[in-house]
């Protein structure tokens, strides 16, 4: 656990080497030793703030239970994950849409405005359900 307020700049590697890595003697891909040739590593390498950004929410959520831990002790992260997963498991019925309270609540986000919020409504979706047939073919009801 560290105190780091920001993600770092730099992008931990993805693993996956250029062609002048994974050249042979002829100086081509060696498909057989590396696996298929992937041009997108090749060509365009992520920005630096797309990985920070990428990260901001889980070095930050680390950043508090870092705290907690050292104001309250080992007990109070441990039990705020917890609670978080207790939250997370628990699902209403499949068909209706889901809306997790309990855990925005949690994660500190219920009293901020996110993309989410306003563009994850059921009237602007393109899948609209009836909730009478989705029962009456989860029960067998229907043929």
């Amino acid at each position: 656990m560290s105190l780091k307020l920001t993600p770092s700049t730099k992008a931990e590697s993805t693993g996956q080497a250029s062609v002048l890595n994974t050249s042979n003697s002829y100086g081509l891909h060696d498909t057989m030793r590396f696996g298929i040739r992937q041009i997108s590593t090749e060509v365009s390498t992520r920005h630096p703030l797309e990985h920070r950004l990428d990260q901001w929410e889980s070095t930050q959520e680390e950043l508090k239970l870092t705290m907690a831990r050292n104001t309250y002790g080992m007990h109070m992260p441990i039990k705020l994950t917890m609670e978080r997963e207790l939250v997370t498991k628990a699902r209403g019925l499949s068909f209706l849409p889901q809306s997790n309270l309990g855990l925005d609540i949690l994660m500190g986000k219920d009293e901020t405005i996110d993309f989410e919020d306003f563009l994850n409504t059921p009237s602007m979706s393109t899948d609209m359900v009836d909730v009478h047939t989705v029962m009456e073919n989860k029960l067998g009801l229907r043929v």
